[in-house]
């Protein structure tokens, strides 16, 4: 285990420097060179053809929908759009790469120059600038058997699925992220989130962090207070989850600054992340981009996108995130403090589908933002990763309003649609959870309540109505939550005063 610094010495003695790049598959329904299907999964190699495979004599075709996505996705980022820009090949050996290359762009991306504005948990926003978002083709995948980790150290044999292998990819790289300070790691996954959310919104990717079609790789360095030139980075490759990239930046910096403090240097290397226990391990030494031999990719002709189709682009950008945001507190009276819960807890859009499926913003509010959320919490997963859909609350909520389930069953609803029991419809027939309306049912059960307890009959009789809670509550206990307490409260003022 790396020796670490105290978080708050790190912040007293070294201001961070962040650098994000998120790489994020798009989803047409081809590879960006060749017309191979781009879908996740499948049996292993399946998906593949000569171009994919990198086969002599096999030449690419690019996928227009690819560069529609990736202009679209520099629009949204408030990007300039190049006039002009062409591939190049980006030239490493991997077993993942079958080419030996990864034709990527280099000093001509498409995309380039813009913004993101962040919104912090306490409402502060911070201005992430944009250095570029450019197109590129992904890599396969290996997988390394025998050893503990799952990595190649270790590891007896791997095994190779190219199915990924040419699926358009976007790069999307900030300029250094400096002045965070303490909030270094916080504004890290505030930029990863809101980048998720345009990208959803603008409909180019299902951002699937856990599935990898958005993965973020995390360069941190650290220097001195007296100081302005940037210390030397790492870069903690492939995070897949919000979570872990907060996690990863906070890490590095602790381990970074004992590093630093005992008289040591940084290496610059890739690392990895460990979920387990948030920590970083060595990877291998980070090369320049002179080690990688950018040279013109000859088989691609430049792309000059017309400012006519730019614009027309420009035009199918829906409303942004953070301007239904806007939308959505006004239409629904929320503070500034409401507006902050949902979106630390990742509910906007949740909430909002759910009152589209027919229900208040309170009431899917209410459940989201409590319930749900501490849910989402103790499984230590995003809230839109539990298998709960807005549509299945609200189908809950409903039950509650028409009077067919209390709250507290309407909770064990929920715990089993969590499960994977069904519908809530289904887990009230399969618990047997529906609320008992009928009154001799009820009846039946107020007088052996009343019975096992006259001196609370005899407080009642005298005026003290407060004392009938205790027999409400008995009741509620030998029907296992299921009556309707209001009716039952009727009827036990009805059963005393008779």
């Amino acid at each position: 285990m790396a020796e670490l610094m105290d978080y708050a010495e790190v912040v007293e003695r070294f201001d961070p420097v962040l650098g994000l790049e998120v790489h994020v598959e798009l989803n047409t329904k081809t590879k960006m060179f060749c017309g191979c299907a781009n879908e996740f999964g499948g049996e292993p190699n399946t998906k593949t053809c000569p171009t994919c495979l990198g086969l002599p004599g096999s030449l690419p075709v690019l996928n227009g929908k690819a560069v529609e996505g990736a202009i679209r996705i520099g629009l949204a980022l408030n990007c300039d759009i190049a006039e002009w820009c062409r591939f190049a090949r980006k030239n490493y050996f991997y077993p993942d790469m079958p080419k030996n290359f990864q034709t990527s762009q280099y000093d001509e991306p498409i995309a380039f120059d813009g913004y993101l504005d962040v919104t912090l948990d306490d409402g502060e926003v911070v201005r992430v600038e944009i250095e570029r978002a450019h197109m590129e083709e992904d890599t396969g995948k290996s997988l390394h058997v025998g050893g503990a980790t799952g990595r190649i150290h270790g590891a007896e044999h791997s095994l190779l699925d190219y199915n990924r292998a040419g699926v358009p990819l976007i790069e999307i790289v900030t300029k250094p992220i400096t002045g965070t300070g303490a909030r270094a790691p916080e504004v890290a996954r505030a930029y990863v989130t809101a980048l998720r959310d345009l990208l959803r919104a603008i409909g180019v990717s299902d951002v699937r962090m856990d599935q990898g079609s958005m993965r973020c790789d995390a360069n941190v360095s650290l220097m001195a207070k007296d100081t302005e030139e940037f210390g030397t980075r790492t870069e903690t490759k492939n995070v897949n989850s919000l979570r872990s990239v907060e996690r990863a930046v906070r890490y590095e910096m602790t381990r970074q600054a004992a590093v630093l403090a005992d008289g040591g240097s940084i290496r610059q290397e890739t690392r990895h992340f460990q979920e387990a226990d948030g920590t970083t391990s060595s990877g291998r030494a980070k090369e320049t981009a002179e080690d990688y031999r950018y040279f013109p990719e000859p088989d691609l002709a430049p792309i000059a996108p017309s400012r006519e189709w730019v614009e027309q682009l420009r035009a199918t950008l829906p409303e942004m995130p953070w301007e239904r945001r806007k939308r959505i507190q006004g239409e629904w009276e929320l503070s500034d403090e409401a507006l902050r819960d949902l979106l630390n807890v990742g509910a906007v859009d949740l909430v909002a589908a759910t009152v589209e499926a027919g229900t208040t913003p309170d009431e899917a509010r209410g459940w989201w933002v409590n319930t749900l959320a501490q849910e989402a919490n103790s499984r230590e997963v995003e809230l839109a990763e539990l298998p709960i859909t807005p549509a299945q609350v609200a189908e809950v909520i409903a039950l509650v309003s028409s009077g067919e389930l209390t709250n507290k069953l309407a909770k064990e609803v929920v715990q089993g649609v969590l499960a994977g029991e069904g519908s809530p419809r289904e887990v009230v027939e399969k618990r047997g959870l529906k609320v008992v309306s009928d009154d001799s049912a009820l009846l039946s059960a107020v007088d052996e309540a009343l019975a096992a307890q006259p001196d609370i009959a005899e407080k009642i009789r005298g005026g003290k109505v407060a004392a009938a809670g205790a027999i409400v509550g008995a009741v509620m206990k030998a029907t296992k939550g299921q009556a309707d307490a209001k009716r039952v409260r009727e009827l036990i003022i009805e059963r005393v005063g008779s």
